[in-house]
C-alpha cells in the first residue's frame, strides 16, 4: 500500500513537473509570436509606404512624359 502511494506521489509530481516545464514553453512561445506580430505589422506599414511612394513616382514620372513631349504637328 505503501508503495502504490508512492508511486503516485512521483506521478503527481512528474506531471506537475511537466506542467511547468509547458508553461514556460507557453510563455516563451507566446513572447516569440507577439514580437512576430509586431514586427509583421512594422513591414505592412513599410510596404504601404513604399507603394505609396512608388505610386507617386509613377503619377509623376507619367507626368513629366507628357509635359517634355513635342505635340505631334511638330
Amino acid at each position: 500500500m505503501e508503495q502504490r502511494l508512492a508511486d503516485l506521489i512521483a506521478r503527481v509530481e512528474e506531471l506537475e513537473s511537466r506542467q511547468a516545464f509547458q508553461e514556460d514553453t507557453i510563455a516563451q512561445l507566446n513572447d516569440v509570436i507577439a514580437a512576430q506580430d509586431a514586427d509583421i505589422r512594422a513591414l505592412k506599414a513599410r510596404l504601404r509606404e513604399l507603394g505609396d511612394k512608388y505610386q507617386d513616382l509613377s503619377f509623376e514620372l507619367q507626368g513629366d512624359k507628357g509635359t517634355d513631349e513635342k505635340p505631334p504637328h511638330y
